[in-house]
């Protein structure tokens, strides 16, 4: 078993790793074909390591999402905003990271705060694009607290375009509006506002 004292490392170095795992296999081979060696001192648990990062990262499981409490006003907008997360990006298998706003008009019932954060966390822990991230927080808010005006607000920075190709910098901003949120104007100049204030 691996004990890491190291406070960075993940709870899941505890984990003894699976004798005959395929990403352990590929983690080896993917250091071979860029020339170095995965018996050498610093890469021998790599491999391991490489493993149990993907397995964490695809198996994420956020828990209960669906806290919901009654609500005290049908008229006000609940906004959370600044939910930092990873995702990878489908097309690299690079990282990207996205800073999501979520804001909702209630009906009977509120969302717990924490649940905004796991359904973020829920959809970012696959492969994704950052429209269909937005796209699917925004479904999961809807489905959840039956809300028909939800916001999703995404701004986030690709590694696939930082680390490669043109390697420049940007940040790239997605949004899904669904009810009056992408039909009334004043509205969705509401929320900008609150979000820049």
């Amino acid at each position: 078993m691996t004990l890491s004292t190291h406070s960075e490392d993940h709870v899941l170095d505890l984990v003894e790793p699976l004798k005959e795992d395929p990403l352990v296999d590929l983690a080896r081979q993917l250091l071979k074909e860029i020339g170095e060696d995965p018996d050498r001192d610093g890469l021998q648990e790599t491999p391991e390591r490489f493993a149990r990062w993907w397995r964490e990262f695809i198996n994420y499981a956020p828990g209960t999402i669906s806290t919901l409490f009654e609500s005290t006003s049908t008229s006000g907008m609940v906004i959370v905003s600044d939910i930092e997360v990873w995702s990878l990006c489908e097309h690299h298998l690079l990282p990207f990271n996205c800073s999501v706003t979520i804001a909702y008009r209630p009906g009977k019932h509120l969302l717990g705060l924490s649940k905004f954060a796991r359904v973020a966390h829920r959809h970012a822990h696959k492969l994704q694009v950052q429209e269909r991230l937005v796209a699917d927080i925004a479904q999961d808010i809807t489905d959840v607290t039956g809300a028909t005006d939800v916001a999703v607000i995404g701004k986030g920075e690709h590694l696939c375009m930082t680390m490669r190709g043109i390697k420049a910098s940007a940040l790239m901003t997605s949004t899904a509006f669904r009810g009056a949120f992408g039909e009334d104007a004043t509205l969705r100049g509401e929320l900008f506002s609150l979000i820049k204030s």
